[in-house]
């Protein structure tokens, strides 16, 4: 049996699209309690100042959490995609996150906005 191990640096990354998502959090225990509960996101600590945000892999980083970070609203607005909007947006809900807008209809599937617990705006969308 063959086992394939690729490094974070292996990882490849596309000239000019999204790379690395970091989000303002100035309590990194309850953003990770958060983003666990609402999204199933896992975690690698680098010392207390500092989370990474696991691919759904296992395979590499795709976001961080920071304490250092400002959060609120106005800022670069992440959008993160779900297989089931209704599901999404109950765990949105059940692990504190505030909705604020829909979920509504746009062409091309449907989407809702929501801050977490510190101030960040953030939106889901699911294909039509």
């Amino acid at each position: 049996m063959s086992v394939t191990v690729r490094s974070v640096t292996a990882m490849a990354h596309a000239h000019h699209t999204f790379d690395y998502v970091e989000l303002a959090a100035p309590d990194i225990p309850a953003a990770q309690a958060f983003y666990g509960s609402a999204f199933g996101w896992t975690f690698t600590d680098y010392g207390p100042a500092y989370s990474a945000i696991q691919r759904p892999d296992g395979e590499g980083e795709i976001g961080g959490l920071n304490p250092e970070r400002p959060a609120g609203p106005g800022l670069p607005l992440v959008i993160l995609y779900s297989d089931d909007l209704d599901a999404t947006l109950a765990a949105v809900r059940a692990a504190g996150g505030t909705i604020d807008e829909g979920p509504f209809e746009f062409p091309g599937g449907r989407r809702f906005h929501f801050t977490d617990p510190f101030g960040n705006s953030l939106a889901v969308w699911q294909e039509a």
